[in-house]
This record gives C-alpha cells, structure tokens and sequence, in this order.
C-alpha cells in the first residue's frame, strides 16, 4: 500500500493524472469506502476537466461522509465547469453550513466562504453587464462538430485555458409504433426531431449538432448530455468572452493539456483525438489513436476513444474490440465496460450488453448513467421487471432526467401501469418540454390506449415545439387510419413523408389507405415505392412482403370496380396459396413463381375507376347510411385499446341491413303455408378446395369468377345458409380494410389442412396487452377448472401430460398466475375449453386453446389460440347448420311472432345461440368478432327487433362467448344487459335494399370512403 502512495505521489507531480486515475481505480477496488481517495480521484478528474466523474465521486464520497468539506468543494467547482451555477452554490452553500456548525477544517471553511461569495458577486457582475469576468470565469475552447477552435500548439500552453469536450458519447436509437423496440446505438446521427417509426416505437431523441438559435431562450446553453438522448444545459464562453450557445453531439471525454514536459505530447495528441470525434470527424480521429497506440499499445483512453470512433462509424466489432483491449489492460476502467455494453446494445447483444453495463455499476455503484442505460437495454430486452428496477433507481438519483422517466413510462405501459406510465412521461416533460421523444412516447401510450382526443392533443404539443417532427405526423395518421379517416390519414403521411422521404412505415400506410377509398393509382405507386426501398430490419422486410400482396388485391378490387359487389369474391377468386402467405406475411417468391398474377394497372383500370358519381348520393342513399351509421356504432367494444371507427361502423350498419334484407326475404318464403314443408334440415357439405379460377388462381378451369348461383338463390329467398348469411358481412368487412386478410379458413388449403389457427396473446412476456388482459383472470381459473377436471394437459407435439399426483393437483388449486400453472406442468402446454353441443346430446366440442410458452427470463407466452382443421371445421358446421334452422323455425313457426313476448325470447336464445358457436368456431383468419356481432344485429332486425343498447364496458362478447361452457351460460351473461335494450321496430321496410342502392364494388367504396369527405 505504501508502495502505490508513493507511485500516486510521483504520478501527480509529473501530472500524469491518467494514469493516477487507473492507480485509485485499483486501490478504491481493494477499499471502495475510502472516502480520501474518491476524492483524490475527483481532484484527478478534475485536472482533466471529467466533470460529470468528478460529481459522481464526491457524491459517492458524500454518502459515506455527509461532513466531508473536500468533496462539496470539488463537487461545486465542477458542477460550476458544467455550468449548472445553481446546483454548485447549492452544493458549496451546503458544505458553507456544515463547515459553519462544526469548524475543525478553517481552511475548507474559508475556501467555501470564498467561492459562495464569488459565485454572488459572479451573478451581480452578469445582471449588470451581461458578461461574465474573465477573471472569475476561466475562458474556454470548445471544441464542437459546427465550431472547431483553431488553436496553436503554443496558444494551447496557456495557464487559463482548457479544451472542454462533453463527457458521454452519444448514440442513436428507434422506437417502434408497434411496439417492437430497437436498441440504443452509435450506428448514425439523427436530428433531435426524428423518431423512427416501426409499429412497437422509439427514439432516444438523440439531437444532430448545430447551432441554436440565439433567440430561443428555451434551447439557449443545451448540449446533448447522454446516450438516451437528455440535454443538459451547457453555456459555452469564447476567449472574447462573448456568451454562445452551442449543441454538442457525440462526444467523448475531455483531457486537460498536461504542464509536464514528459506527457504534454500524449496528452495534447489524445486531446486532438477526443476533439476529432466530437467533430464527427472519426477517420481523423481514429489515425490520431493510431499513431498513440503505436506507441502505447495498451494505452486504455486511446482504445476507448478509438473504439468510440469505430462506434459512430458503425464498425460495431472493432469498437467492441478496442473496447474489450481497454479492459485487459484495465480491468477497472468503469467507461470502458459501460462502452462496450453500449455498443454490443447496439447490436442486439442484449445478454453482453446487460452483462457489461452490471460491470460497470460495479465501478460506480448506483451510477445513474450507467443504471439509465441499462434500464432502456432491459427495456429493449423485454425484461420490464429489471427495466423497472434499474430506471425507478435511476430517477431517484437524478430526478431531473427526462430520458429515464419516459423509459419508466414506457416500461410501466408494458406492465399495464397506465396512469403511472403517464405520469412519468410528464414527468419528464416538466423538465425538458423540448423533448420530442417523450413526446411521441406518451402519443402511442394513448394510441396504445385508444384515447384520440389526448393523442391529438399531445401530438399538437410536439408539433409546436418542431413543426418538421415527422414522427407526430406518423403517428396522427395511424390514428385517423385507426377511426376510418383515411382522407386525412393520407394528408398527415404526406406531411410526414415530406420530412422523412424514405418512412417505409408511412409509405405503406398511406398505400394502404389510398387502397381503401378507391384511389387505386396512387396505391400502387406507393406500394412499388416500398418494394423499392433498402431494408435493415425484418419488421420493414414484413412491410415489403405485405405490400407484394396488397398491391395484387388492390389491382383485383381495381378490376372489380365498376361491377357488380356480388362479383366481388375473394375467397373464390384468388389462389389459396396466394391467401396462405398473405395471411402468413410469407416471402412472395414462391407466390410469384406459381400464381397468376393481376393484370398491370393500366389494364385493371381499364373498368376500376371510380365514378364522380359514386360519390353522390341520393335521398334513399343517404336515408340508409344514417340509418347504418347508427346500427352500426353498437359494434364497438368500450375497452382499452378499440378506437372508435366511423368507417367499420358505416361497413356493420350496411351489412347487418343487408342481411336483415336477405334474412327476412327468406323467412317470409319460409313462413308461406305453401312452402312450410320445405323447411328441413340441409347440410350442405362444403368443397373446402372450391376454387373456380381468377386472375390469381393456378386453376386452368375456365368459367366465372363470380358466385352468381349463390347469389341469384339467395337474391330470391329461396333459401339460405348459416354460411350464406355470414358471408355477407365478411364481405362487406374485406372491403372495408382491404389490406387486412380477412378469408375463410377452409379456403386456405394446405393451411387448412394443417389446422391454421388464430392466436391471441393476453400476456406476452412480461408484457400485458392492452386490449385482452382484462380477460386474463378469468382465463386462468379457466385452465385450472380444465386442468382439475381432466387431469392431464397437452403438449407443444399435442401428447397429453397426466396430472394425476396429488402434489401438483393441489399446486393447480392453488396457482396465482400462468407461470405456476407451467412450473407444475414443467414444459410448454395447452387446454382446449368447453364447448357442449346442441346439435347432439352428450358430444363435446373442442373450444379453444389456453396455451401457455415459455418465453425465457422475459416471462411466458399467455394466449387463447383457435384451430381450424377440416374435422373440427366439418363438426362446427353441422352444429351451426342446427343453430341457423333452429332461428328458423323459432320464428317462422308463429304466423305473428312480433305479438308474442315469449316466442321473441325464444328467437332472441336462438341468435344468441349460433353467435356463441361461430365464436367457438372462429372460422376466418381474422375479423371473427366484428363479423359474428354484425350477424347477430342483422338477424335481430330481421326479426323487427332493435337493439338500442352498446356493448357495456369492459365486455367484450367474442370472449364471453369463448369462456362459457356452452350455449346457455352465454345467453345468460348477454341477455341481462341485450334484451331489455331490444324494441320492437318496422323500420326495414322503409329502407331502400343494400344490394341495389350500392350494387357495384365502386359504390361500396364510395359509400364507406364518404365518412371522412
């Protein structure tokens, strides 16, 4: 110990403060509470001018220490380099008193007199003045990527003045508005107002260096302080002493210019580096190391900055590995391990990164950098727990970091804390209302929640502080897409797109709702424009597969246009294998190899465009669109997470007319006394390879696209199916959003064949969503009343696992959460729900799945997923075949049902009835909720019932359905709130019918497009 007293004695005097530095590293290792030297290696970084270390040592020595005058005094001195001139009076005025009340140090207490003192006399100079005296304020070179000092060697040699660079290297990273994160990184500079957007959704709000205005008092004396993008502010004097403001972006560490004859040629060669890369200028700063590490092979500052340097390039690996050769030769250079963390976060090396970062606390316990970064790597990571942990820690040390709190308000969101995620994003913007990013976060929390009006409000907010900010354009089209304002979702991306020209996101939004309105040109520019863009991520590679099949379905629609709806068929017109990856978001190459593709655009258009006058409605039109608008606003669910939507409403409201229209047609033929005996039990047998052919079919089979036969039979009224009847609104829902897959199953084949199923998450990971957790309680104790009750569960290979011990038993009984129910299980497993049949007494039919996966340290997958195989299929339509003729027969066999309360009820159970088996059956790739809802107020207004009522909140109907046993526990949990809203209308009489007032696919369009005008 004597012996390294005597080195730290030399090194100081020589000046070498470097390597005095990595000296108490050392022996701070073997007494990290040795409060003399945290100060001595504060005074040491202090000569270097690493302010922000010097802090973290004094506090650090403060907490052991609370009366130790030494640390206040440098703690001041380099909060007042920082120019945060109020914290260090703060900090001096605090030592003042301690010194005050228990005077054993004279010396200290005079020191901090002086400087509490000079700091007041400082202030009343600059009130007076408006400048500050070079004689209390040392005069500073800032080096900076807008402003480079032009210095010479002799200049630099001068007692008062010190090269001043940033301390924190700055990185970049995105948030995506789907909620899939990418990692903070140093692979490019973005402005400060640019978000990344990629539907998870996220920036650090990392800020391109340049000049602020002198103006804007608001961004007056910023600089970017840290990776995740805080701006802490920085008043930077010119030797003429003239006050301005610039903003530093990636930047190192600063070294003083030594006095010592031995070191001056490093130190000022490792000055000129460190500025070098502060100027962005990497391939000069990287030959500066160069020549250091020449010389000094293991020199670790040289290492670190030259890694540093490779960072901002985005040569990841040789920074990952000057970074790794700074810690061989120093195992305790804290920056180093926090670097290397930061670049394998970068990456995507979450483990590595993780695991150097918790390194580096080691060197700076509590450090509320280092505990930042790793929060937002845990984060990204998807371990929310830990994220919490380390960003709650992070706050309390510094509760001035806006960054860290719009990280704890995103990780409270993916734990489903809503109201404390909010409050820490205004948390954050109460101290930084500049902050775009936080901005844009709290945005998608309330997109995420379905809140429009504070979505709107917040994104107007960020758009006053940048009016360029590209990402709350993005994000008000996303919202406007989400409530059918497609017209104004396309002005928002078009801003958007002005700003930030290559947003594959906002491309292939705004293709997808040019695509919706009918303006199908436009769709398909901006479609090819996303297959023309260069990808670095698989979500936009998704994008680009997505938009290969949008723009197929955009030049069918285009070729239907002006024909008749009926003719508009989906499911029979286009391959099955063209469907299978649509719906699967598979690469199109084996598509485009097999399929028959859509005629060019100039040949679609040929008869695909849409008339001025569909757009112009007639009194008998317009009657029956108010009239949907109000039928269809009943669909929507009052939960977290749905926004309302003009455009699905007016589609539900059509279409349940439409089939009211069909529906009573076909009674009033089935209640004539002439045909009452033709009413028998039919099952039609469905041809689950059915496929007449099309522009994009591999069948050579000649002959119509359309299904007519179907059509002209149900047009007459002669008869109907329960197929029939629902697939009126699956139209109507498939052009609605046509860029949703939305296709029957059994239509799929292979897929089909192979059981294609939905899935539907209520917990991911850690994560809670937002829309299905409600319901996760009740799914739970669920999965334990069917693991108790059959004593076994099935596996990811669908071989049952019996649980027969009494030990595990009681362990289900007891069981709190799906990560007990998998620890008794021990692997991957699922249970299919109830669902008792009707249609044959003492069969049980297979529900859905509760599914439960282990997802690693992240948590576990909690989901309901529905199968679709043929058998499954051929049982579920026989139990609707008898669920639709038992509708039937309960309200053709009374000549007047209208006047008999009971035989309504009867009817009322029946609907209810078919709605809780389609709800079971799940048969479309997706738009199953919406669908079954629209049939059921369709056949209660063909049965002159309306319902009046809305869903009530926090119901959702398709899981209610899910949930019950069987078909009559789901009528009693509807009925209470549903049949009192009921009244007995005539009302579909006086509309005009659906199928002639909208008879082309171009006035569909028309129709719903008309809702945002």
């Amino acid at each position: 110990m004597g012996s390294d007293r005597a080195e730290l004695a030399r090194l100081c005097s020589a000046r070498n403060w470097s390597k005095a530095i990595r000296l108490l590293d050392s022996i701070l290792v073997r007494s990290p509470s040795s409060i003399h030297d945290l100060c001595n290696r504060a005074f040491c970084y202090s000569q270097l001018e690493l302010h922000k270390h010097v802090v973290k040592d004094c506090d650090r020595a403060l907490l052991l220490d609370p009366a130790l005058l030494q640390a206040y005094v440098l703690k001041g001195k380099a909060l007042s380099s920082l120019d945060k001139k109020e914290d260090a009076l703060a900090a001096w005025k605090q030592g003042y008193e301690i010194a005050v009340r228990d005077t054993t140090d004279l010396k200290q207490l005079l020191e901090l007199e002086e400087l509490v003192s000079s700091v007041k006399i400082c202030e009343t100079t600059e009130s007076a003045d408006h400048v500050m005296d070079s004689s209390t304020c040392d005069t500073k070179v800032v080096i900076s990527e807008d402003r480079v000092a032009d210095k010479s060697l002799a200049a630099t040699t001068m007692a008062d003045t010190k090269t001043v660079v940033c301390e924190e290297a700055i990185g970049s990273s995105k948030v995506s508005s789907n909620g899939d994160t990418k990692l903070t990184n140093y692979n490019k500079k973005t402005d400060h107002n640019k978000v990344s957007s990629s539907p998870v959704k996220d920036s650090t709000g990392t800020q391109a260096p340049k000049k602020a205005p002198k103006s804007d008092k608001k961004n007056k004396a910023k600089a970017v302080k840290e990776i995740n993008g805080r701006a802490e502010g920085v008043t930077v004097r010119t030797s003429a002493d003239e006050s301005e403001t610039i903003l530093l972006d990636q930047t190192l560490f600063a070294t003083k210019i030594s006095k010592s004859s031995k070191s001056i040629s490093l130190d000022f060669r490792l000055s000129r580096g460190i500025a070098q890369v502060n100027e962005g200028r990497y391939d000069q700063a990287i030959s500066i190391f160069d020549q250091i590490l020449r010389e000094t092979p293991t020199y670790p500052e040289a290492l670190i900055g030259r890694g540093t340097a490779y960072a901002f390039q985005r040569e990841l690996d040789s920074a990952i590995s000057d970074f790794t050769k700074a810690i061989q030769s120093n195992p305790s250079a804290g920056e180093a391990w926090k670097r290397r963390g930061q670049a394998r976060a970068a990456l995507g090396e979450f483990k590595e990164a993780i695991e150097d970062l918790t390194k580096a606390l080691e060197f700076e316990p509590n450090s509320p950098d280092i505990l930042h970064e790793r929060g937002i790597v845990n984060f990204k990571f998807k371990d929310y727990n830990s994220a919490l942990e380390d960003l709650s820690t992070c706050v309390k040390r510094d509760k001035k970091n806006s960054s860290a709190h719009t990280y704890l308000g995103l990780t409270l969101s993916s734990l489903g804390e809503y109201k404390r995620a909010e409050d820490e994003h205004l948390i954050g913007l109460k101290y930084d209302e500049s902050f775009l990013d936080c901005w844009a976060h709290l945005a998608q929390l309330y997109l995420d929640l379905a809140y429009p009006e504070k979505l709107l409000n917040c994104l107007e907010k960020a758009i006053q502080v940048d009016s360029r900010f590209a990402k709350a354009y993005h994000l008000r089209g996303i919202l406007y897409h989400g409530m059918g304002r497609h017209r104004s979702a396309i002005k928002e991306l078009s801003i958007a797109l002005t700003y930030e020209g290559s947003s594959i996101e906002c491309l292939y939004l705004r293709a997808s709702c040019h695509h919706a309105i009918g303006e199908y040109k436009a769709a398909i520019k901006d479609y090819d424009d996303v297959l023309d863009l260069e990808l670095d991520s698989m979500d936009k590679f998704v994008l680009q597969c997505l938009s290969f099949y949008q723009k197929e379905m955009a030049l069918y629609i285009a070729s239907k246009a002006n024909l008749e709806f009926s003719q508009f068929n989906i499911d029979d017109d286009v391959d099955p294998l063209f469907k299978e990856y649509w719906c699967k978001r598979l690469h199109p190459k084996n598509v485009a190899e097999k399929v028959y593709r859509q005629p060019p655009l100039r040949i679609s258009l040929r008869n695909g465009r849409l008339n001025k006058q569909d757009f112009k409605f007639t009194k008998h039109q317009t009657t029956l669109l108010l009239a949907a608008d109000s039928i269809g606003k009943k669909i929507q669910y009052n939960c977290r997470g749905f926004l309302p939507n003009q455009r699905q409403y007016r589609m539900a409201g059509l279409a349940a007319i439409e089939i009211a229209q069909k529906v009573s047609k076909a009674w009033r033929f089935l209640r004539n006394p002439k045909n009452i005996a033709k009413l028998v039990r039919k099952r039609d047998k469905l041809n689950m390879s059915q496929n007449r052919g099309g522009y994009c079919s591999t069948s050579t089979l000649a002959g119509s696209p359309t299904s007519s036969p179907n059509e002209d039979r149900i047009s007459s009224g002669i008869s109907l199916s329960w197929q029939d009847v629902y697939n009126i609104a699956v139209k109507w829902r498939q052009i609605s959003e046509p860029c949703d897959p939305v296709v029957w199953v059994n239509k799929l084949s292979e897929e089909f064949n192979s059981g294609f199923g939905s899935h539907t998450p209520m917990l991911l990971g850690q994560a809670k969503v937002v829309r299905y957790y409600p319901y996760y309680q009740r799914v739970l104790e669920t999965a334990k009343t069917i693991m108790l009750d059959l004593k076994y569960v099935n596996n990811a290979e669908d071989r049952a696992i019996f649980l027969t011990d009494i030990e595990k038993l009681k362990k289900i009984e007891v069981a709190s959460s799906c990560s007990d129910l998998y620890h008794v299980v021990g692997e991957t497993y699922w249970v299919a729900t109830r669902c008792d049949s009707m249609a044959f007494r003492g069969r049980r039919l297979e529900g859905t799945r509760i599914t439960t996966q282990n997802m690693g340290k992240t948590g576990f997958d909690f989901a309901i997923r529905t199968p679709c195989t043929p058998s499954r299929w051929e049982e579920y339509d026989e139990e609707m075949t008898a669920a639709w003729e038992a509708i039937c027969e309960a309200y053709c066999n009374d000549t007047n049902p209208t006047r008999d309360p009971g035989m309504l009820d009867a009817v009322k159970d029946a609907i209810l009835r078919m709605t809780y088996y389609w709800y079971n059956f799940m048969p479309l790739s997706r738009g199953s909720a919406v669908v079954g809802y629209v049939v059921l107020l369709g056949l209660f207004l063909a049965a002159n019932m309306d319902i009046t009522a809305s869903i009530p909140p926090d119901v959702q109907v398709d899981w209610e359905a899910i949930l019950s046993p069987d078909p009559d526990t789901f009528v009693d949990a509807i009925k209470p709130w549903l049949y009192p809203s009921t009244k007995i209308s005539r009302c579909l009489k006086d509309y005009t019918d659906v199928s002639i007032a909208f008879n082309t696919t171009g006035s569909v369009v028309a129709a719903l497009t008309s809702v945002d005008p």
